[in-house]
């Protein structure tokens, strides 16, 4: 349900257990007795604990190894998912999303110990070309006696598997059907999506892409190749959902979790061997040259994965938190940094940002599931220097710039006890007060607790741009979802010591002067990694002309991309985009995507104007040009229309490109 309309029957009250009230999870006091009760629940059960837990807070988090580390964070996080699970009154729910977890551990042993460590040995690709799958697959129904499913055959495996003699023939069955289903094109697209007989490619990193060549009037282009399939795309709506729980599990056990051998080249990068003189190891370069440091933030991942295994999602948000407390603006489709640093250098690495997403959104997806995010960017137990806000500094800050860099900044600061205010260029849009604690008048007023998170959440080609997230809201494309930037928003929005404020450009409405005359201790500028590129070529601005990232901020700012804007983008086919980064590739699925609804906006329009003025009065305005540019655009559209005509009489997705 899109916040716009809200209605108060929908919000339920939230009843915390403990004594507290919402209220208290956002002052520093409620914080803090609430970190005093987590205390005393971790020594009913185990004292020993607790006292670790309070002598590492003692040396600030310093530990003779990072082991010692890794182990206390693991050993508290099922005791903080219990708490907070009771701290809710979720038990239910929370041992529901545990028991998730453990259903589908058959598929992570049988993946491991039986389809790659001996179907796929035991029989090679040529000669798994030469079986039938389909035949297999109806020999081995009637041993499961149920539907076929990925997870049937993986339970029915590990149990023959304790019994081999008795159970030979289903074996056999079993490796011929495996080594098919790994081996084979037909096998992988018989089970596409699935995780059991998906096995990690050997990296070929002057082919990462696989692609073909294809000729078309004299032309050689690259296509995608291999057995990727062209993924048609209507509109503007979220492109890529992300991962399910069994392919986050997926990539959480094929990481070795090296951080037991302090390896964990994901979160600190891979370096060379120590130089002779005792010096710092550089950080080592992939083909390419690029450094693999590993994750900017140092992130916990080889630990979080081990807990999500466990089964304990909340308990890995809060292992992410501790240095990645803004997760929701990191993940899939964001950053991958830590991949490429992975231990596996010479196959596809673990892919951490699926597995980080997609614990943040099992988390999400619980009742009061926002809430819990929210506390644990304030209250994280396992923060082992910062578990609460420090108390106030009596200091202002004022951020310029509310992207990933000044949002992040924001929440460090007041964690830190400072007041901050922060300022975008753009304008932007005010959430409903009573999700945000911010009335339109710039007051506070109380806040609901948000039970689904349904409730926030709006489909991504209806969304209005609300102004908030820099880059993260004009530069990102739908292939992220951007309801992320509104939880980020609302963590930071919700505290009294925030103030957001959108349209004041630094440097024109504030001055250092009057900023600091205004009564604020520091600047911080946050506005972005550089100024748009003006390429010093002849024609460089010429009409038709433009820079990518001048485009895609067109195209998402002015909401020409909505079915019902008329914001007056226009784009002509064909669009050459000259260049082979991001945003490149963004401009280019972009300009595909928009310039369909564009022609059919027209059309509509067109047709509309014509049954009300006469198809003389609309025209006789045009020029020569506009005309020719008119009736390419109404060619395209008719053709278009024809095409999900014959689309929907076939039974068939219509193909638009």
């Amino acid at each position: 349900m899109s916040t716009t309309q809200h209605n108060s029957n929908n919000h339920q009250n939230l009843k915390l257990r403990h004594g507290f009230s919402l209220d208290d999870l956002y002052n520093r006091d409620g914080l803090i007795r609430l970190d005093a009760q987590f205390l005393d629940f971790i020594d009913v059960s185990d004292a020993a604990l607790r006292a670790s837990l309070e002598a590492a807070r003692a040396a600030n988090g310093v530990f003779a190894s990072k082991k010692e580390e890794s182990a206390l964070l693991i050993a508290l996080a099922p005791h903080l998912e219990d708490f907070l699970a009771h701290l809710f009154g979720i038990e239910a729910q929370v041992q529901a999303l545990a028991a998730s977890h453990h259903e589908l551990a058959p598929l992570y042993s049988c993946k491991r110990l039986f389809v790659q460590r001996r179907a796929m040995i035991k029989i090679k690709p040529e000669e798994a070309e030469l079986l039938d799958g389909a035949a297999l697959e109806a020999q081995l129904l009637g041993f499961f006696g149920a539907e076929f499913s990925e997870l049937t055959f993986a339970r029915h495996v590990i149990e023959w598997m304790t019994d081999e003699a008795t159970n030979a023939e289903q074996l056999q069955l079993a490796t011929r059907y495996a080594a098919w289903a790994a081996h084979t094109a037909a096998g992988r697209k018989r089970h596409h999506g699935g995780v059991l007989f998906k096995a990690p490619a050997k990296l070929d990193f002057e082919h990462l892409v696989p692609l073909a060549v294809v000729n078309t009037d004299g032309i050689s282009a690259y296509r995608l190749g291999g057995e990727h399939a062209l993924r048609r795309r209507h509109g503007f709506a979220l492109t890529d959902a992300g991962t399910n729980l069994a392919g986050a599990l997926d990539e959480a056990n094929y990481c070795i979790w090296c951080h037991e051998q302090a390896k964990d080249s994901c979160s600190h990068g891979l370096k060379e061997k120590p130089p002779a003189d005792g010096g710092d190891a550089a950080y080592q370069k992939n083909i390419f040259g690029v450094k693999l440091a590993g994750c900017p933030l140092e992130e916990k991942i080889s630990e979080f994965h081990k807990v999500k295994v466990q089964g304990h999602a909340l308990g890995a948000l809060a292992i992410i938190a501790v240095d990645n407390p803004m997760v929701a603006a990191t993940g899939h489709r964001i950053c991958n940094d830590c991949m490429k640093s992975c231990i596996y250098q010479k196959k596809e690495p673990v892919d951490i940002p699926q597995a980080e997403t997609r614990t943040l959104k099992d988390v999400l997806e619980l009742p009061w599931g926002f809430e819990i995010y929210s506390l644990l960017t304030r209250w994280n137990p396992l923060h082992l220097q910062r578990p609460y806000p420090k108390a106030a500094s009596g200091r202002r800050v004022l951020i310029a710039g509310m992207g990933p860099a000044g949002f992040t900044l924001a929440h460090h600061l007041m964690n830190d006890g400072h007041t901050v205010v922060g300022i975008d260029g753009l304008k932007i849009e005010p959430l409903p007060p009573h999700i945000s604690g911010v009335a339109a008048n710039g007051e506070r007023v109380p806040f609901n607790a948000i039970h689904d998170i349904s409730e926030l959440y709006e489909s991504l080609d209806e969304r209005v741009l609300a102004g908030f997230g820099g880059v993260a809201e004009y530069g990102i494309t739908v292939r992220w979802n951007k309801n992320f930037l509104k939880l980020i928003r609302l963590i930071l929005e919700r505290r009294s010591q925030f103030a957001l404020l959108g349209g004041v450009r630094f440097g024109g409405t504030l001055t250092v002067d009057t900023t600091f005359a205004a009564g604020f201790d520091h600047i911080a500028l946050a506005n972005g990694a550089g100024r748009p590129t003006v390429l010093d070529i002849p024609n460089g601005l010429a009409r038709g002309v433009r820079t990518a990232s001048d485009f895609l901020m067109a195209l998402q700012l002015t909401g020409a991309a909505k079915e019902n804007s008329i914001a007056n983008l226009q784009i002509r086919l064909p669009v050459v985009v000259i260049g082979g980064g991001l945003t490149a590739i963004d401009t280019a699925t972009e300009s595909l995507a928009y310039y369909p609804l564009q022609v059919e906006k027209f059309l509509h329009r067109y047709q509309t104007l014509v049954a009300e003025k006469g198809e003389a009065a609309v025209r006789k305005q045009w020029s020569a040009e506009e005309q020719q540019i008119a009736d390419e655009y109404l060619t395209h559209a008719r053709a278009i229309t024809a095409e999900r005509s014959n689309a929907a009489a076939a039974g068939r997705a219509p193909h638009i490109l």
